[in-house]
């Protein structure tokens, strides 16, 4: 058993959330706390550009890690081994190229991707390019819920799996968890076309990136199972996934129980019970674990590996480009930026557009 111990770094500290001058979610600091939960990682240093954040978060945990200003001068001096990017969007991209090009072992970067399909590819380029580990924090699939259903269909307990509904906030931000986890109950299968709608009346922003205000999302699997994902306006129902099989269905709900089966021969609903629920925070740790894993065995394949994400990712931009298409899209989507902010930027999308 490897005792390495690895330097970790973090892109973007922030306050962490609900506390005084947070403007996000602050993932620095789950991040940290995930990677040395682990007792394999030490913190060789954080940047960020505001000089405060970076004291506080030393502060905070009691750490004497050298800060950067500029994170160029922080990957040139400290030559980090596993980096967390812990920014907003529209920084995911350039961040993560740079780190892949100056020899960073591993990268844990926040959700979603990129601003841009092109940016997207980019990204994973890099990474193959340079042979870094790319991870995004999709860390849901290591909810105990999620697991338990994936199980029940890779198991067979469903029968043979015809489709799975989803409802959520939002595509780009909510939706990128959302996606990657219906990518997860069908055994990330690829994905054979899509057809979309989006409607977006407000300048509605989740850490600087644009939101949509509705959608509906339906899509098909190269084994032929249907996807449907509805989000934003008026979307919610009684359950968060519904998967639907040939010998029966299950519901993962957003109150306890989380889990509820109903099979042939179930009269009604059947709850199973969880310990954990959705949004349960032990998934980040298990995330920067398995992240760890990647780097002591040579081969191993990351559950949040990029290989995974670009898929989800490519749906995303494929039903923004169909609803600016007005049509069905075959994959790979060809369309190389984000058809959301091309047709806000042409107003025929955006505030003030309501029909």
């Amino acid at each position: 058993m490897t005792s390495n111990i690895y330097r970790h770094a973090i892109i973007g500290t922030g306050r962490p959330r609900g506390s005084e001058g947070a403007t996000g979610f602050g993932m620095a600091h789950p991040h940290y706390v995930g990677f040395k939960a682990t007792g394999r990682t030490e913190l060789a240093a954080i940047a960020d550009i505001d000089e405060g954040h970076s004291r506080a978060f030393l502060a905070d945990y009691g750490e004497n890690a050298p800060t950067y200003r500029d994170y160029r001068d922080m990957l040139r001096a400290e030559k980090p081994d596993i980096l967390s990017i812990t920014v907003w969007p529209h920084l995911h991209a350039e961040l993560t190229i740079a780190a892949c090009e100056a020899g960073v072992r591993a990268i844990h970067c926040e959700k979603p991707m990129a601003m841009t399909w092109s940016d997207a590819k980019a990204m994973k380029a890099a990474a193959d390019a340079n042979g870094t580990i790319l991870t995004f924090n999709h860390q849901r699939r290591f909810l105990e819920p999620i697991e338990i259903a994936a199980n029940m269909v890779r198991e067979g307990e469903l029968g043979e799996l015809q489709r799975i509904e989803a409802q959520c906030n939002d595509l780009f931000d909510t939706g990128t968890h959302w996606i990657d986890m219906m990518q997860y109950f069908n055994q990330d299968c690829p994905v054979e076309w899509v057809i979309g709608q989006i409607d977006n009346r407000e300048d509605r922003r989740i850490f600087g990136a644009l939101c949509e205000d509705q959608s509906i999302c339906h899509y098909k699997w190269t084994n032929g199972v249907r996807g449907l994902l509805v989000t934003g306006f008026e979307a919610k129902w009684d359950c968060s996934f519904r998967l639907t099989g040939t010998l029966g269905t299950v519901e993962l709900l957003y109150t306890r129980p989380t889990l509820r089966v109903r099979l042939q021969g179930d009269s009604d609903w059947r709850p199973i019970e969880t310990a954990e629920g959705l949004h349960d925070g032990v998934s980040i740790d298990r995330a920067c674990a398995d992240l760890v894993r990647a780097l002591d065995e040579p081969g191993y394949q990351p559950m949040l590996g990029v290989h995974n994400a670009i898929r989800h990712t490519e749906l995303i931009f494929a039903f923004f480009y169909s609803s600016m298409y007005r049509g069905r899209v075959e994959l790979p989507l060809k369309y190389e930026g984000n058809a959301h902010l091309d047709m806000v930027a042409r107003g025929v999308m955006g505030p003030g557009r309501g029909a």
